[in-house]
């Protein structure tokens, strides 16, 4: 105690005689100039250990700090930011408040106070709920010539780029967020002719219909043609002009062929099965069959010329009406969303709810001449739509996201290169959902307001193929007895991850403990009797959550936590020194996701239910048939909004003493975001 003492006067001492001080806070109020020494002192630990994911640490650093110069707003800003990274947003939010209320941060602090609030309120809306504007458009026809022709379907991707099919000009292009036209497919060697509709296969391939040539082609994941089934004629296995696809869960092929007035179906390797849509006794024929989709096994299919939607089994058989004749002017694709039907009719876009048949008007076009035959959610929580007439593609968001625009967050700073500077940073919109596909033209850095020098986008996180998880697994009594299963469900996971990234496991027993961490690739013998931690009556969850989520703040930006439990209820109080909501945002505001492994055929306890559909996580069944390696593939396919940039900076550091300002603003079509923060270079 009497060295760290003699070293903190010392330091002291050494900035008074060589006039080495950070200039972030001033003594005005009448504090002592060593208060603010030791205040600046505390507060450049605090940014330190921020930076290294050592959030509660930082908490203690900046409240210490804080107790040097209480009034100080930076201190409260940081302070705010520690604590929302360990999921308190309402303490967060407390700080923020008073240092906005001693005139610090302006409308930057003001709408990020806004944007949080608001989540924590309403989380993230469904589609039927909102109404959405135009907040881009991408031109067929541009200054400098032809794009494109007669946009017919969309399919986003996860990295935020999207496939178009461009019916007149027979292609199919890669469009990224900017709008700009990444890659351009012809098609097989004759080429398309006149290409409809795109949808993913379970494979990975891409399925198009092409109306003219009575076909449907696969090709890879990347746009390379493979091969192409159906042939045109009326009987089963042909088509005349198909238009729309779907798939059911089995990978069965669903499309609508208009010639025919039916629906014909293939099964997952292209072989014909059956046809359906003909009139019955119970069911009047399709005039003009349009949109067909699948939700929970169910086939819906429009039909352009009544206006009505209709359901069938998986067998073709008809089972009644989604909405009735006259509904809609002239339906065309039909998209799942959630538990919503998304129609696209005319010069418009609705939302249909499975359960009641009840239709919202979400968005229109306008007056000119329209028609637009697609419209699907993207990744970035746009609506993606093609307008046939107009030649265009419509971007298409809430108009709160226009308003409040991006929601941006400097996660980290990387100064030890000092003058070169990397920064980790976060693009979200404001119902929490990431921003993905952003290029080097959607940044802007500054320091004190003036451009850095050298910018430079070294990566985004959405492209990353490697991710990191941590498996709890359940200790309790009631979900012991799924040793084997527990056994399985481990070793599969880790050979899933095929010896990339690393692999962590907890036991949750009555106190939470950190059983291994490392390659997947040495749990291949994993046995549950190897676990030190014992069976318990009741496991420690939250704890264990907590613990997970401590081990992957810094770990690969796509990250995990995976629950393995067979308990059907937990004890009332698990979730008593931290709340479900924090623990929730503990786990959102570090971009970690929550998944469960149930190992038995029991209902999940509500509160993990909450927890893994707040987190973006999914729930499985240890032994359902299609294995748990996929999770695995889930995982690396969450959308994640992290971006990493680098410049060099023209700031003198003062021999690492200076608090170093960055700022940052992203945009994106009529939308842009900004964060301010700081760090400190190596002390010299």
């Amino acid at each position: 105690m009497k060295l760290f003492t003699r070293i903190t006067a010392f330091a002291v001492i050494c900035c008074c005689i060589f006039g080495v001080s950070a200039s972030s806070f001033k003594s005005g109020d009448g504090k002592r100039d060593s208060d603010v020494l030791f205040a600046e002192e505390e507060f450049r630990r605090g940014v330190q250990s921020y930076y290294r994911g050592s959030f509660n640490e930082a908490v203690l650093l900046f409240e210490k700090a804080l107790s040097y110069l209480p009034t100080e707003n930076l201190i409260l800003d940081w302070l705010g930011r520690a604590y929302y990274r360990i999921g308190m947003e309402g303490t967060a939010l407390q700080h923020w408040q008073l240092a906005s209320d001693n005139g610090y941060g302006g409308l930057l602090l003001q709408n990020k106070m806004e944007i949080i609030r608001e989540r924590r309120l309403t989380g993230i809306p469904q589609i039927s709920a909102l109404n959405y504007t135009e907040a881009g458009s991408f031109p067929g026809n541009s200054t400098n010539g032809f794009v494109f022709s007669q946009p017919v379907s969309v399919l986003p991707n996860s990295n935020g780029t999207c496939w178009v099919t461009a019916y007149g000009s027979n292609e199919l292009l890669l469009i990224d967020v900017n709008g700009y036209i990444v890659n351009r497919v012809r098609g097989p060697l004759t080429g398309f002719d006149r290409p409809f509709d795109i949808i993913r296969h379970i494979d990975g391939n891409l399925l198009v219909s092409e109306f003219a040539g009575n076909r449907i082609s696969v090709l890879d994941s990347k746009g390379a043609y493979l091969s192409s089934f159906g042939t045109e004629g009326v009987g089963n296995g042909h088509v005349v002009g198909p238009q729309y696809l779907a798939l059911d869960s089995s990978g069965n092929v669903y499309v609508s062929d208009f010639g025919n007035a039916r629906i014909v179906v293939f099964d997952k390797n292209g072989q014909p099965l059956f046809t359906f849509g003909h009139k019955t006794a119970d069911f009047s024929g399709f005039t003009a069959p349009a949109g067909v989709a699948v939700y929970n096994d169910v086939i819906y299919a429009a039909d352009a010329a009544t206006g009505a939607i209709y359901s069938f089994d998986r067998a073709g058989n008809y089972t009644g009406i989604l909405v009735p004749a006259g509904t809609f002017t002239q339906p065309e694709s039909l998209k799942v969303s959630g538990q919503y039907l998304i129609v696209s009719d005319s010069n418009r876009i609705c939302t249909v709810d499975f359960s009641t048949g009840a239709v919202i008007e979400n968005a229109r076009t306008g007056s000119a001449p329209s028609r637009v035959l697609c419209a699907i959610p993207d990744v970035n929580g746009n609506v993606i739509a093609s307008d046939f007439t107009a030649n265009e593609i419509y971007v298409m968001s809430k108009l709160t996201e226009l308003v409040g625009g991006l929601f941006v967050q400097i996660e980290r700073v990387y100064s030890d290169n000092f003058p070169q500077v990397t920064v980790d940073l976060k693009v979200e919109n404001r119902n929490r959902q990431p921003v993905v596909g952003l290029k080097a033209e959607n940044f802007y850095l500054t320091e004190n307001s003036q451009p850095v020098q050298n910018q430079m986008l070294v990566g985004a996180a959405a492209e990353n193929t490697v991710c990191d998880i941590t498996l709890i697994i359940d200790r309790s009594a009631s979900s012991a007895v799924y040793s084997e299963a527990i056994e399985a469900a481990v070793t599969e996971i880790a050979t899933a991850m095929n010896g990339t990234g690393m692999l962590s496991v907890i036991s949750a027993g009555e106190v939470p403990a950190l059983e291994y961490t490392g390659s997947p690739a040495d749990l291949g013998d994993f046995t549950v009797s190897a676990l030190s931690v014992p069976v318990c009556q009741a496991a420690s969850i939250e704890p264990a959550v907590r613990l997970a989520a401590n081990n992957l703040v810094t770990a690969e930006k796509k990250r995990a936590v995976i629950l393995l439990t067979g308990a059907s209820t937990i004890p009332s109080e698990t979730f008593a020194q931290y709340s479900l909501s924090d623990l929730s945002a503990y786990l959102n505001n570090n971009a970690i996701s929550f998944y469960t492994v149930n190992l038995s055929q029991n209902p999940l306890p509500e509160e993990i239910i909450y927890l893994t559909e707040d987190t973006n996580g999914e729930q499985y069944y240890v032994y359902r048939p299609e294995g748990l390696s996929s999770i695995v593939t889930d995982i690396l396919n969450i959308p994640n909004g992290m971006y990493r940039l680098s410049f060099t900076s023209s700031l003198p550091s003062n021999f690492g003493q200076d608090y170093l300002p960055v700022e940052v603003e992203a945009y994106l079509l009529n939308r842009s975001g900004r964060d301010e923060s700081g760090y400190f270079a190596p002390l010299e």
